[in-house]
């Protein structure tokens, strides 16, 4: 299979990066998408140009790295598919494919398809830790967990943070990835304890970010290669609106100063 890739090059964050054409020949359609990136850059070295950079890591659709915007679609055509899953075989030969790196204000280029992702980190970190009991390991049975629970739990927690949710909106907004992180944990009994502060600082976080506002419009949840659903949002927005009434008024106040 033979392809005309035309790729987003951009030496730094500083710089003004730009679309560069490349042709691509004798591919196999068993080749995935990332190996076909290696091919390419096989070819760049033998002809002592610069390889392209990107983000890539297991290579098995769990961590999340692959961050590429194919064709106008993060992670590529198919749905509920990572970079690293695409395979050339989901094109035509002949095909002229666009690969760009996500577009958002809080995900700033690094380098080609290199985004900085670490407000995700930041996110993460605002929510705290779960204060749970230290010393031996308790019975499994000994909070009781009705299964659709657990399953929903699960449903938010298969999050890999890959940021297509992000790159996805039109308003560049990060409610899925944060209410996915918040709910999973609300979720459960194990997180009640900081259940309302936790949605708290991490929703203050997002904002601080820089990522845009939920509008509704679902692209999110048709990007996320975990097809994780948008009611997980309501459910963060739920929970919002409770912490601003359970909360006590000095731990508020407290945040709202920081």
């Amino acid at each position: 299979m033979n392809f005309t890739l035309r790729v987003w090059r951009q030496a730094d964050g500083e710089s003004a990066g730009d679309l560069k054409t490349y042709q691509i020949e004798n591919i196999e359609p068993t080749c995935s998408f990332l190996e076909m990136m290696d091919i390419l850059n096989e070819q760049l070295n033998e002809e002592n140009d610069e390889p392209v950079a990107f983000d890539s890591d297991c290579r098995e659709g769990i961590c999340g790295m692959c961050s590429m915007f194919i064709n106008g679609k993060p992670h590529g055509p198919m749905e509920g598919t990572t970079t690293c899953q695409l395979y050339m075989r989901h094109f035509e030969d002949g095909d002229e494919i666009t690969i760009e790196p996500w577009r958002s204000t809080a995900f700033p280029v690094v380098r080609d398809l290199v985004v900085n992702r670490s407000a995700f980190d930041r996110i993460m970190q605002a929510g705290g830790y779960v204060s749970v009991h230290s010393g031996p390991k308790p019975e499994p049975n000994s909070i009781p967990i009705e299964p659709e629970i657990s399953e929903e739990a699960l449903d938010a927690a298969c999050c890999i943070g890959c940021g297509a949710c992000v790159a996805a909106c039109p308003n560049g907004s990060a409610m899925l990835y944060t209410s996915a992180k918040v709910s999973h944990l609300g979720l459960l009994p194990q997180g009640q304890p900081e259940r309302f502060e936790r949605v708290q600082n991490m929703v203050h976080q997002m904002e601080a970010e820089g990522f845009g506002s939920c509008r509704n419009y679902a692209e999110c949840e048709a990007a996320c290669p975990k097809e994780i659903s948008i009611k997980f949002i309501g459910q963060m927005n739920r929970d919002f609106l409770r912490s601003t009434l359970s909360l006590p008024i000095k731990r508020r106040g407290k945040m709202d100063s920081q």
